[in-house]
């Protein structure tokens, strides 16, 4: 079992470096909180605004992802962990989200997501809790 973020899950609908590793994740059995649908609706939003994607675009890369096969984890459930990594870390909530679920889970997150990786990376303990994409 794997955790995943956002960032790993555009890769799947969006032609981004290393599009191919991420699609590469879809063999394993994949976690993530609910939070990475919000965090990747963003993104594309983002792409929308800037006029790199149209409205219909996003809608329908939206609903790809949706549906990918990963099982949902109440982000609810990770808050209280994730503001304590966040504090100790020094690194944004959302991002300590995905490392509490994996931590819980006894397994690691895959990111692409360098800033991330940077933060833990940092902490003896939790380094080997975030893996990156590639």
């Amino acid at each position: 079992m794997i955790v995943i973020d956002a960032s790993v899950a555009l890769k799947w609908v969006l032609p981004e470096e290393e599009s191919i590793a991420a699609r590469m994740l879809l063999e394993q059995e994949l976690v993530a909180p609910t939070l990475w649908l919000v965090e990747a609706g963003n993104a594309l939003w983002r792409y929308a605004n800037t006029g790199k994607l149209t409205a219909s675009d996003v809608q329908s890369r939206l609903t790809k992802l949706a549906s990918a096969p990963v099982t949902l984890m109440p982000s609810e459930a990770y808050v209280q962990d994730a503001l304590n990594l966040a504090v100790q870390l020094r690194h944004p909530i959302y991002d300590c989200i995905y490392l509490a679920a994996a931590i819980r889970q006894d397994t690691h997150v895959v990111t692409a997501d360098t800033r991330f990786l940077s933060a833990v990376a940092r902490n003896r303990a939790l380094r080997q809790r975030v893996r990156l994409l590639a």
